[in-house]
């Protein structure tokens, strides 16, 4: 039996139809990729399969016990909680006696009155007592798997994570509970090209189903063994990669506008017989009348093509041959080098992208080139007639409560667009917001509507220098490729920000890549031609293992010359210190896990509980250390 299934599912939002009579089933261990136009109701179907909304019309049938995961677009909120409460949250009420039981151990590792102590203890074994009824051990056992394949810090408050490793507990939260269908919405948001990698390395070894949608092309050609098309209502099922599907899409488009052009020219031809002389009228068959009718109103319920986006960008008067030089430049925040030592010099028709990790100051250097802060040593000197549009991740720039249009327009009618004036309800028009929601606030727009409009913003200056930070997140694939056509055609000069392997591929000219210690250095090509010409000494950015490597083999596999006598030894002995470890870290398990153990031995409770975190802490260096050893 599939593990889901739709058969005529319909549901509506006014008179928007998300879905009309749509089919759809999918079987265990498939990677379906859901693709569509923004708005079109993908996040809603994922919703409508997680029993979180009900269709209006049709029947969904699910596999008896299935376990469904979901990661929303959003990123989990801080309120106070650790990660080991977020991730616990996967499994909901279960996850909440862990969550308490995981504090108490903590608490009690401290130094604590004999009171508070006692009143501790035996706080832990009522949890321990419910635990054991629900076979919550199982449960906690994969926690602290999870956290260790993630790498994520349990006692660590989210406010403190950036969104990357936000992004990670979300997807810890969504593995916790063991899905049989993981349904991830964007899993690609707000992390870094090194950590995408490894999401993709994780998923390849995810043994459930898994449906996702994502507007990275790398991502998709790599995992997805189906594509799923959800257009204008309707289902399609394209089994193969994107590359196939990009074909057969063509194709398809082009047989469905033939069939509709002969559909309104027959239209046409009997609205014409119908609207002949009196004498024609009264002799007319009755029946073609009805058979008339009943093309109307198949013409009436004909869904056509969504629009596609327009763009145009006004490049502006030639700046000089020389844009940006910096000389020698250094920044530094807290002590920890973000540039250091950097000399460039842009010219005008360069198009750069800049490759690093979160937080390895590629917003930072943006601002450096731009003027906006100075550098600690060093010096930027600008080129002459300099037009600056600049593009911004944190979408700074929009009043979340004005009006589409009066973000753009500030109170106005029209813009100016390469020289020519354009009422502004039509130049909306060409980013695809109706009239209606031009007039909305900004705050009712969804992610993708809304960098859409910050193009549309950006776009309304003419720009000879265009500094674009993120500008691919949440945009779904056919607007993406359609901005990638205007920027390998745009005249000045472009500095990108971006994690899309396939976009920079396909934009830039050069690459600046932080490779860590403020070192950026600059390389020719996108980011393929980057990984082939980076140099040995420079760290490999393969994604951390997406599992617990297994358990080594007594005789590792042959090294590299450069591998040292002693290294070779440690390698030698690794995988018998891993399985000491290993064993007393079963030991301690199963003495911590027996109902009485409190009771016989607290204060040797106590200290097996500090030594199993010590343990597990031996256990996974040593693992890092195995894997670094064997890598070289």
């Amino acid at each position: 039996m599939p593990l889901i299934s739709f058969e005529k599912v319909s549901i509506a939002f006014g008179h928007h139809a998300l879905l009309d009579n749509a089919d759809l089933t999918m079987d265990a261990g498939e990677r379906v990729c859901l693709i569509g136009r923004n708005g079109a109701g993908k996040s809603t179907l994922m919703q409508i399969i997680r029993g979180a909304i009900l269709p209006d019309d049709g029947v969904v049938r699910r596999q008896s016990g299935l376990r469904v995961a979901y990661l929303a677009q959003d990123l989990p909120s801080g309120a106070g909680r650790t990660v080991f409460d977020a991730v616990a949250e996967g499994l909901g009420s279960l996850g909440e006696l862990l969550a308490a039981f995981h504090h108490t151990v903590v608490l009690l590792g401290g130094e604590l009155a004999d009171e508070v102590a006692a009143k501790l203890l035996e706080k832990m074994h009522d949890l321990q007592h419910e635990l054991e009824a629900q076979d919550g051990w199982r449960f906690q056992q994969r926690m602290e798997t999870i956290l260790d394949r993630l790498d994520l810090p349990a006692d660590k408050l989210l406010d403190e994570l950036s969104g990357g490793w936000k992004r990670r507990v979300a997807l810890a939260q969504a593995l916790v509970s063991e899905p049989d269908l993981l349904l991830l919405d964007e899993p690609t948001n707000h992390l870094d090209i090194e950590a995408i990698q490894w999401l993709e390395e994780l998923l390849l070894n995810f043994n459930g189903g898994l449906l996702f949608i994502t507007h990275d092309r790398t991502l998709l050609k790599h995992l997805a063994t189906r594509i799923v098309e959800l257009d204008r209502g309707q289902l399609t099922s394209w089994p193969g990669d994107y590359e196939q599907y990009l074909r057969k899409k063509e194709e398809n488009l082009a047989v469905e506008a033939d069939h509709a052009a002969k559909f309104d020219k027959r239209l046409a031809q009997e609205e014409v017989w119908i609207r002949k002389g009196i004498q024609a009228r009264r002799t007319r068959n009755e029946g073609r009348v009805r058979a008339l009718y009943a093309l109307r109103e198949e013409h009436a319920k004909r869904r056509s093509q969504g629009g596609k986006v327009r763009l145009d960008l006004d490049a502006g008067p030639a700046s000089g041959k020389l844009v940006i030089e910096a000389d020698n430049i250094a920044k530094s925040y807290g002590g920890t080098p973000l540039v250091k030592d950097l000399s460039l010099r842009i010219q005008r028709g360069d198009r750069i992208g800049l490759i690093g990790p979160n937080g390895a100051g590629k917003t930072t250097l943006l601002r450096l080139l731009l003027g906006d802060i100075e550098p600690d040593t060093g010096m930027v000197r600008h080129g002459t007639k300099l037009q600056v549009a600049y593009f911004d991740q944190l979408r700074a720039h929009l009043d979340p409560e004005r009006s589409v249009i009066d973000n753009i327009t500030d109170g106005g009618d029209t813009v100016t667009i390469n020289g020519k004036s354009k009422h502004i309800i039509s130049y909306l028009s060409d980013f695809l917001f109706a009239p209606e929601r031009a007039r909305s606030p900004v705050k009712s727009l969804s992610g993708g509507e809304c960098n859409r409009l910050l193009l549309a913003r950006l776009f309304t200056q003419p720009a000879n220098l265009l500094v674009m930070d993120e500008p691919t997140n949440d945009l779904d694939i056919e607007t993406l490729e359609l901005l990638e056509e205007l920027l390998i055609s745009y005249q000045g000069t472009l500095l990108l920000v971006s994690h899309d392997r396939a976009f920079l591929d396909n934009v830039v000219t050069s690459v600046l890549v932080f490779e860590g210690e403020g070192r950026v250095t600059e390389y020719v090509g996108g980011y393929e031609d980057w990984l082939r010409q980076r140099p040995s000494r420079i760290p490999d950015t393969t994604p951390v293992q997406a599992s617990i490597p297994a358990k080594p083999q007594a005789k590792p596999q042959a090294t590299r010359a450069k591998v040292s006598y002693k290294e070779q030894r440690e390698l030698e002995s690794l995988p018998g210190r891993i399985e000491e470890l290993e064993e007393a870290q079963a030991r301690l398990n199963a003495v911590l896990a027996q109902a009485d153990s409190y009771q016989r031995d607290r204060e040797g409770f106590i200290k097996a509980t500090a030594q199993l975190d010590i343990i597990n802490a031996e256990l996974q260096a040593a693992y890092a250390r195995w894997d670094k050893l064997e890598s070289l």
